[in-house]
């Protein structure tokens, strides 16, 4: 995906697909699911308001809009690169499922 979805100031994401459930509850799921693969770079994701807080076990966190802007913020959060499509990441949540 590119960042081109946010340069134009949306305030929908894609990655919002289609609400079967209130829009703080379909936040809480998509906040679930990414956390599988943060819980592996030591971050936590917690909806919050109609946004999302990223927190690392430092304490340090940051405040994320939508999912478009997760995973370069998990990076500047943890210090290195966070890639959910690597083969390593995807092993270790098909141990866990």
């Amino acid at each position: 995906m590119c960042g081109l979805c946010g340069a134009f100031g949306a305030p929908d994401h894609w990655s919002d697909g289609v609400r079967r459930g209130t829009p703080q509850a379909e936040r809480r799921a998509r906040a679930s699911a990414a956390n599988r693969v943060l819980g592996l770079y030591s971050l936590r994701l917690a909806a919050w308001a109609d946004r999302y807080t990223l927190s690392g076990r430092t304490g340090r966190s940051t405040v994320v809009d939508h999912l478009g802007a997760l995973w370069p913020a998990a990076e500047r959060l943890a210090g290195r690169a966070c890639d959910p499509l690597d083969p390593a990441v995807i092993a270790a949540l098909e141990e866990t499922a």
